[in-house]
């Protein structure tokens, strides 16, 4: 049983009925302050159902003996604050730990569903940006976190592979593509052709037209457009799949939005099965309420649009995976968007949609301005990452020029820099991109709970540790908040998971990792008596800064 559920127990058999064992342990609170003690539980709530004072009510339930697994109980200002019996709790924990190794902080509530991710997804024809970089490693992450609580996980790559864009690519590429230069770099050139299409048709509004004109051909099956649009995605795949390798990043899906081309139809049959479908300036669309705009299932030219495609995608992914869940990791600028299609899909009797969650995120800003490749303003990720594993060779071999797999080292120091940099920050704020910043080998950095897990294993090696808890273990002052913070792994993956938000996970172990450098610096782990409890205490933080890392995509090396 955990603390907080023990302590749970303990006030409802004070408490009596007046509120159920979910709602106490739900109000448990971990105290600012070590000193403070180990849990509290604030009384407020109970002033008017038991019509007494708050530090009444803390004062009542202080009173008389506290189950074996708690020293002492105190009531403060209002509150009830529990003391753990450290010696009980420190053993227990640390035999947990190293008996459960990467399985500790495991969750089986998500045992027997399933959650479906979309995530990354970028544009075929178009750089994979740093903009692309949140999707994929947010996604990535939640996915890690998900199994982590007992979840099946599909992670689909829903590749932007069809839309208006690519009759304007290939118009673009007609106009002014060069076949030979395109080949030799396909992503390169195609990039500039498609800012050169937006920068003349500026000046030249008929090109939009023409562009659309490629679409509609393209959706006809038009050999010339379907060889192009061929071309450009296999060519757009193969590259993509080089920064997917870099991040240690897998699929089990790339059914993009061409994939539903033929599946289509189906849907907007049962839309107007149903009566759903009306006709307004000669498109088709869905009335979702009168607070948001009506969702386009056809243009005027009877051209699907995204929501055609979601919508069908959605029930696909349904009746395939028969998910419980479903996360959307797509930008903040999308949310109307999904909220059309859920209820197009609430419309249609479909009540699963309650359980398709957007999970949206901000920016990654560029001198305080959107990433864009029509106009040219794009930082390409392949770059960042490899200006960074270079960096990382350069710091490593001066600490350590006689290291073994150098390069793999630097490998793993640098992508962990790149994915920490934006999973430590919540992901609904905007992030301004800073190769600077991101590259910093110290701080509140990837690299900075790298060296910390990497030092552990030093401190293990140099101390011949065996993997065994000692017999008997004495409770010091400097190792009990180390061991107060190795407890609160659990809960902090559950809220991670229930706030689908990877930030929780990587302020965690930045905590953790201060903290254990605090107690390198103040007590002497080796060759000392206490050496041995010292070392499984070592080993426990080392298996949960791991375990961390694996569920923000970062790997750890086993030397820097």
């Amino acid at each position: 049983m955990n603390d907080k559920k023990a302590f749970a127990l303990y006030l409802k058999n004070k408490l009596g009925d007046g509120l159920s064992l979910d709602q106490i342990e739900n109000l448990i609170e971990k105290p600012r302050q070590i000193h403070q003690g180990d849990l509290a539980f604030p009384c407020f709530q109970l002033a008017k159902i038991l019509k007494k004072s708050p530090n009444e009510i803390a004062n009542q339930l202080a009173s008389g003996t506290v189950p074996d697994h708690f020293e002492k109980a105190e009531a403060a200002g209002g509150y009830l604050n529990v003391f753990l019996n450290k010696k009980i709790a420190t053993l227990e924990l640390l035999t947990k730990i190293l008996n459960d190794k990467e399985k500790y902080a495991n969750h089986i509530f998500g045992n027997g569903k399933t959650i479906v991710f979309d995530l990354s997804s970028p544009n075929i024809a178009k750089p994979f940006s740093m903009g692309h970089l949140r999707s994929t490693v947010i996604g990535s992450s939640l996915a890690s976190i998900s199994e982590k609580c007992g979840y099946k996980t599909v992670r689909i790559n829903y590749i932007g592979d069809w839309g208006t864009q690519f009759g304007k690519l290939i118009c673009a590429y007609l106009k002014w593509g060069e076949e030979d230069k395109v080949r030799g770099n396909p992503i390169e050139e195609l990039t500039k052709l498609y800012v050169r299409f937006h920068e003349e048709a500026e000046n030249d509004p008929s090109l939009n037209d023409e562009g659309r004109m490629w679409f509609k051909k393209l959706e006809d099956h038009d050999p010339q457009a379907t060889e192009l649009w061929v071309w450009f995605k296999d060519a757009s795949l193969k590259a993509f799949q080089k920064i997917y390798e870099l991040l240690d990043v897998q699929f089990d899906s790339y059914n993009g939005e061409s994939f539903y081309n033929d599946k289509m139809e189906e849907t907007v049959k049962e839309l107007q099965g149903k009566n759903l479908v009306e006709t307004s300036e000669g498109a088709q669309i869905v009335r979702v309420g009168d607070d948001i705009p009506p969702c386009l299932i056809k243009k005027k030219d009877g051209a699907t649009l995204y929501a055609t495609r979601d919508l069908t995608a959605a029930i696909y992914r349904k009746n395939t995976y028969a998910f419980d869940q479903a996360f959307y990791v797509v930008g903040h600028e999308q949310s109307l968007h999904f909220e059309q299609v859920k209820r197009v899909l609430k419309r249609l009797g479909h009540g699963w949609a309650d359980n398709m969650h957007h999970v949206p995120f901000g920016l990654i800003l560029q001198d305080g301005k959107k990433m864009s490749t029509r106009k040219g303003r794009t930082v390409l990720l392949e770059t960042v990452i490899m200006e960074a594993i270079d960096l990382a060779e350069l710091n490593i071999r001066e600490k350590n020029p006689e290291l073994e797999e150098l390069r793999t080292v630097a490998r793993q120091v640098g992508v962990g820099a790149v994915i920490f940099h934006d999973l430590k920050n919540e992901k609904g704020n905007d992030v301004e991109f800073s190769l600077d910043q991101m590259l910093k080998f110290e701080g509140d950095t990837g690299p900075y709970v790298q060296y910390t897990a990497t030092r552990i294993q030093t401190l293990l090696n140099k101390g011949n540790f065996n993997g065994k808890l000692p017999h008997e273990i004495s409770i010091e002052e400097e190792s009990w908040e180390l061991i107060s913070v190795l407890n609160e792994f659990p809960a902090t993956v559950e809220q991670a998971f229930h706030r689908k938000e990877p930030s929780v996970i990587s302020k965690y172990l930045l905590k953790l990792s201060h903290k254990f450098n605090q107690y390198y610096a103040n007590v002497k782990i080796l060759n000392s008596p206490e050496t041995p409890e010292r070392l499984v205490l070592c080993a426990s933080i080392q298996i949960v800064l791991k375990e961390g890392l694996r569920l923000l995509g970062i790997q750890t090396p086993k030397q820097m």
